[in-house]
């Protein structure tokens, strides 16, 4: 829309529809802080649309960007090099690399300094190139761009990270705000935009914002470049829901509220365009100000790591120790006996026989460089490289790959991988996360009759397995259209019979029992209109017409078309209408309605029209209505009413609202089908659909003129006690109503959501849902994604209407804790495996529960319980909640969410989950994975998570065997040359070990080892137990390990000294002296450690076949290359593979010996181990070897059953307590129908004629 023309206005003031005062700025609440500004804390100025001043002090504030980066150019090089040598590790081999220029070094300095570098500078390459990826996300949003004006009226494009101060913006629909606006105009004459704050507070409600009566002329772009004025207002701050300042404009003050300011990352909505100025930027913003640094954070596996490290460390300190001692021992007592050393002659500090104490000393320091490769070195930067091979590999799944949106799952810091395997509580948010924001309109009930289908998926699954039609069972035992007139029953019960076979499935000609079904609306089904997925030929395509008393009909379709905020808005691509308005529920409603024949396609400012189809002749009719008033749906309130005139002039009030609400204001004669709604209420409630009971009555005119006149003389008054004068006189005209029935929405749920919920659980997995949405909402999504059951035990934590009105701290208090009390007391005196629990706590008994007094008790009963859920829950209670599970539980925590208000939950847990759906980018750039949709959550912790865990553990157990098997038999060697501190190894082999010869198999081993196939771990989520429980990294294995390597290093070492020391090497009788020895049993531990990871590995491809023979085989040509340089470089090795130990027979003997012998305390422990206690992966890789999951089905479906988690969510559960409720149904009907039978006359006359001849 050009803003240099005149603009053409909406035509509906929407803050006229209302008749409370909700809208308007309340200034009363403000006066008492405008004497605050210009006083600490409430200092800043802004001169607006003059971001020139701002360019100097004091007035200079940041410009718009943004950052989440860790480093930048100047501080990177210092704050990486400190991240790294914090590592023990690293921190040891940089004191060992300076050590090596001196004479106290075993080895050259090249040695230890070239490893050092290399996994030094890995680490730090890794870091860059991870913050170099939040780098390029802050400029996709530091690079959006906005009109912003530059003078004359003129409006350029502008990037966002380029705004200041004091600039006039025009941000367009659906746009998000750049910054902290104060709102100046809208495309409403009166001012007014709606904004939708989901990605801030996490509610789908839009708020309507409205700007200053002094500034609404400021509606045009040329307007705009006459407008100077300046603020003074709070200085930055994180609260969200206060803003204390005053605007000075053409000589006049004017208070300002947060009714005029518009937040960053909110989006405009149902408005066109705004114009507003730059009071916050970039960092300044309340949005940023909420969001803080993403912590580092490190996972149970890595911080066990180190203690692994430390167990080393003191190993080597032990050996280092045992070496200077007895090389002192040995120096002092062996100086007589050795003087072909000639000692006293040639003074070596190492071996002063006339000082053994320094000279044991010095050597303490010289076995601590020594035996440094007990110390992995190559372990971290080995580990950053897997994983983030590993990060690559699951941004590359393609079963996250979402195609609605083009999105995959992003590893947004790769250091958490195996953190996935082994998460025990999920916290959830509910709007964006496990909703997709969208309602559709599912049910309806009119005058006693549901329509819209009873069964949902969970009946179909509990009617597949009991073998009955679960939608005539229902009605036949619940009667729920008792009340119902007896041709609309004989109607449904017919419309039942003729789909019997299609719910049962029995109709082999289609694969799909729900398909043809016309009664039955599929919860999985996408709607072909959206927003409206109801399917009953009953009322669809007219049919309704024809049903008996079709004036309640039409009248309840009136009240669905009328009473509502909505805004039509023309369709060019279709004849139907689209909607907007503030609810999503009244666009589904409005949906509705249209597909039922009443489609309401006009508003102004005192009508409404609607195109109904006539019952009477079948015809579209245009009937226009009068809107005299409206009455707006609150929390505290909980309905909504209009009152209309039609063209005859009768006067109608239309109002639909909450269940209690509305019957509790019914008439005596409007209660007919109170009865049998109250029970589709509840199996709609189950269904997890939001519900809404429809009323309505119709008022005389002087009944009307009397009430009007005093609702006006309320509104007009000016006091504090307005708002409950006109709650008062609403109550006066809403009641005595007549119940015409209810409607059913469904939150849609994303695809996949109750599969991914069932799976996860089966896993073994706790979920909380933590949203900011009221308590029968979030009961309702509950049901709906099978958190909760019919049969769940439901403990509501809530305070009670007296105590919350005394606003007595101590009474408050008292009241939670007898609640936790005695719920905790249930628990403990029920059967915990028969009887579920479901916590339901609502935001004031949670602010009450999370303090210091009651965090322990409330958090005792929390973890008892199968399932939480805490509603009305604000950001900071988020990320509180968290930080306190993490404490009182001990358990891995994962926070999945997707606005602004879950950032803080994401970076307290363990692991953060962002969904990158259609909102802003806030929880997904605080996140340490990223998500398309929460049912990839599955995949990512059962298959990648369960992957990565196993893949890491092996990788730092494998490293600890090898450097055990390698280090040690330097050790060996020193106590066999007298604890000389002479190294067995050339210095170019000690370098190769652990970067070349080793390096490569163990990568293999942690990118693409996989105990069981992706397939395997989706069918027996069981399997991610064993990261749960820790097993595979646990300190039996650790010490196992540690065993095992000191056995293959005593195998070698002894096997290779005893038979090449007494005898000739080769066929010339020569003996083996320290080089052939050194290269020989280097030889052998080469073969050894790779073998070993040989028979670690259960999936193998030619990858892992290439790495690890390949391996071997570059030791060779490593050791034929290394000998034929000239004895200046080779030294003591020139030629030694080709002219001495390759052509000696014995080179090969021995080591096929050496190998065989070190690798059998592994296999016989594997072999007992799978023989007679195997692991669950070890039975499903047996099934799988032998392909019995494919000859022996009934097997492999057992297998499957035995290894699912007995729990109490998720869909399964849910299906089993359906299939118990029904049986128990069945066998109450059975039970009543026999005592009828047998109580009847006609029976005992039988039984009496029975018994009279025998007698």
């Amino acid at each position: 829309m050009s803003g240099t023309s005149g603009k053409r206005k909406q035509k509906v003031k929407w803050s006229k529809l209302y008749t409370f005062a909700c809208l308007r700025p309340n200034t009363t609440d403000v006066a008492p802080t405008q004497h605050l500004l210009g006083q600490q804390g409430f200092s800043r100025v802004v001169f607006c649309n003059e971001p020139h001043l701002h360019k100097c002090k004091p007035h200079k504030y940041p410009n718009n960007y943004v950052s989440t980066t860790k480093y930048n150019l100047l501080t990177f090089l210092p704050r990486a090099l400190l991240e790294q040598f914090c590592r023990v590790a690293n921190l040891y081999f940089l004191l060992a690399a300076a050590l090596s220029v001196t004479p106290l070094a075993p080895f050259t300095p090249i040695s230890l300094i070239a490893p050092l570098v290399f996994v030094v500078g890995i680490s730090m390459l890794k870091e860059a190139v991870e913050d170099w990826h939040r780098f390029l996300q802050d400029r996709n949003v530091n690079s959006r761009k906005v009109k912003v004006h530059v003078g004359n009226g003129l409006f350029v494009q502008k990037f966002w990270e380029a705004l200041c101060v004091g600039d006039v913006v025009k941000v367009s629909k659906n746009e998000y705000f750049p910054s902290d606006l104060l709102l100046l105009s809208s495309s409403y004459e009166d001012g007014v935009c709606y904004v939708e704050t989901m990605n801030l507070d996490g509610e789908t409600n839009l708020k309507a914002k409205r700007s200053l009566e002094a500034t609404l002329g400021l509606d045009d772009d040329e307007e705009l470049s006459r407008f100077k004025g300046t603020i003074r207002c709070e200085d930055p701050n994180s609260n969200l829901y206060t803003f204390v300042g005053n605007l000075e404009f053409i000589n006049e003050s004017y208070p300002l509220s947060p009714t005029q300011i518009l937040l960053r990352d909110s989006k405009l909505r149902n408005t066109e365009y705004i114009y507003g100025v730059v009071i916050f930027s970039g960092p300044d913003t309340k949005a940023v100000r909420n969001s803080t640094r993403a912590p580092s954070k490190r996972s149970k596996v890595e911080r066990k790591m180190d203690h692994v490290i430390y167990v080393l460390f003191a190993m080597m300190v032990l050996i280092s120790s045992i070496s200077a001692t007895g090389s002192a021992l040995y120096t002092e007592s062996g100086k007589d006996k050795r003087w072909y050393l000639r000692l006293h002659e040639n003074v070596d500090n190492l071996f002063d026989p006339s000082e053994p104490e320094i000279s044991g000393f010095l050597q303490f320091i010289r076995s601590l460089i020594l035996y440094g490769y007990l110390i992995p070195i190559s372990l971290y930067v080995s580990i950053e490289i897997v994983k983030v091979l590993q990060a690559m590999l699951i941004n590359k799944d393609l079963g996250m790959y979402d195609e609605i949106t083009g999105k995959t799952v992003e590893a947004r810091t790769s250091n958490l991988n195996e953190e996935l395997g082994q998460v025990e509580m999920i916290l959830s948010d509910k709007t964006g996360t496990l909703t997709c924001n969208q309602m559709e309109f599912r049910k309806c009930s009119i005058e006693g009759i549901s329509y819209g289908g009873e069964v949902n998926d969970v009946d179909l699954a509990a009617s597949q397995r009991m073998n009955i039609d679960v939608e005539r069972y229902r009605f036949s035992l619940d009667g729920s259209d008792s009340t119902g007139r007896s041709i609309e029953m004989l109607d449904l019960s017919t419309a039942d019979a003729s789909i019997e076979k299609e719910v049962l499935g029995c109709n082999h000609g289609s694969e799909d029992p729900k398909v043809g079904n016309s009664r039955i609306s599929i919860t999985g089904k996408e709607s072909i209109i959206k927003g409206f997925n109801f399917r009953d030929d009953r009322l669809m395509d007219k049919m309704w017409i024809y049903r008996s008393n079709v004036s309640d009909m039409v009248t309840f379709f009136r009240v669905m078309a009328l009473c509502h905020t909505g805004i039509p808005v023309e369709d060019d691509q279709s004849d139907r209408i689209k909607y907007e308005a503030e609810s999503p529920e009244e666009v589904a409603f409005l949906i509705a309605a249209q597909e039922f024949g009443f489609k309401f396609c006009e508003r102004t400012q005192s009508t409404m029209v609607l195109r109904e189809l006539d019952p009477s002749s079948g015809l579209v009719v245009k009937r226009e209505y009068k809107l005299l008033n409206l009455l707006e749906f609150n929390s505290s309130r909980k309905r909504m009413s209009v009152i209309v005139s039609n063209e005859a002039g009768e006067i109608f009030l239309f109002c639909k609202g909450a269940d209690e609400v509305i019957f509790e204001r019914l008439a005596d004669n409007g209660r007919t089908y109170q009865q049998a709604t109250t029970m589709h209420l509840s199996n709609y409630a189950e269904d997890g659909l939001r519900t809404l009971v429809f009323a309505y009555k119709r008022i005389g005119l002087s009944e009307y003129e009397h009430w009007n006149s005093m609702f006006i003389k309320v509104k007009s008054t000016i006091s504090s006690e307005r708002e409950e004068l006109l709650e008062n006189a609403s109550e006066m005209i809403e009641k005595d109503l007549l119940l015409l029935g209810s409607v059913a929405v469904e939150d849609k749920l994303q695809k996949g959501v109750p599969e991914c919920i069932d799976k996860l659980a089966q896993a073994g997995l706790k979920i909380w849902l933590l949203t900011g949405d009221k308590k029968e909402t979030a009961i309702n999504i509950g049901y709906a994604c099978s958190l909760l059951r019919q049969d769940m035990k439901q403990l509501h934590l809530k305070l009670s209407t007296k105590t919350e009105s005394n606003h007595q701290v101590k009474d408050v208090k008292e009241e939670i804790l007898q609640q936790v009390e005695s719920y905790n007391q249930m628990i403990i005196q029920e059967d915990r495996k028969d009887t579920p629990f479901a916590l339901v706590v609502d935001g004031k008994a949670l602010e009450i529960s999370l303090s210091s007094n009651l965090k322990h008790q409330f958090f005792s009963l929390a973890l008892n319980c199968d399932v939480v859920i805490c509603c009305r829950v604000s950001p900071k209670q988020k990320a509180l909640i968290t930080r306190l599970a993490k404490q009182h539980s001990g358990k891995t925590i994962l926070a999945i969410g997707d606005g602004a208000n879950d950032v803080g939950m994401i970076q307290e847990a363990d692991i953060g989950v962002g969904i990158s759906g259609m909102e802003g980018m806030q929880a997904v750039m605080a996140s340490d994975f990223s998500l398309p949709q929460f049912r990839f959550l599955e995949r990512l912790l059962i298959v990648h998570g369960h992957w990565c865990y196993r893949r890491i553990s092996k990788m730092i157990l494998y490293f600890v065997y090898k450097n055990i098997a390698f280090g040690l038999t330097l050790f060996y060697y020193d106590i066999y040359t007298g604890f000389s501190g002479q190294d067995l190894y050339d210095d170019w082999y000690m370098v190769m070990f652990n970067v070349l010869l080793t390096s490569l198999p163990v990568i293999s081993l942690g990118v693409i080892e996989q105990d069981v196939s992706s397939d395997v771990c989706l069918q027996f989520p069981a399997l991610y137990q064993q990261g749960q429980k820790n097993i595979c990294f646990s300190w039996k294995r650790i010490i196992g390990w540690i065993i095992n390597g000191i056995l293959a290093s005593l195998a070698i070492f002894t096997l290779i000294i005893y038979i090449l020391s007494p005898a000739g090497f080769d066929q010339e009788g020569n003996v083996a002296d320290i080089e052939h020895i050194g290269t020989i049993t280097y030889t052998c531990i080469i073969w050894t450690v790779n073998c070993q990871i040989a028979l670690m590995i259960s999936h193998f491809t030619w990858v892992s076949h290439f790495v690890i023979w390949g391996s071997i085989l570059c030791w060779y040509i490593f050791l034929f290359l290394y000998g034929l340089l000239p004895p200046r470089y080779s030294r003591n090795v020139f030629g030694i593979f080709t002219e001495a130990i390759g052509r000696a027979p014995m080179y090969w003997i021995v080591t096929l010996l050496v190998v065989v012998v070190s690798l059998l305390p592994y296999l016989i422990h594997i072999t007992i181990q799978r023989s007679f206690y195997p692991m669950d992966d070890h039975v499903i890789q047996e099934i799988k070897r032998y392909r019995r999951d494919i000859t022996d089905s009934p097997s492999w479906l057992r297998e499957q059953e035995k290894s699912k988690k007995m729990t109490q969510i998720g869909f399964s559960a849910r299906v089993d307590a359906k299939i118990i409720h029904l049986k128990e149904q069945l066998h109450h009907k059975r039970k009543s129908m026999y005592l009828s039978l047998t109580n009847s006359p006609i029976y005992k006359t039988v039984i009496r004629r029975e018994i009279t001849p025998q007698s």
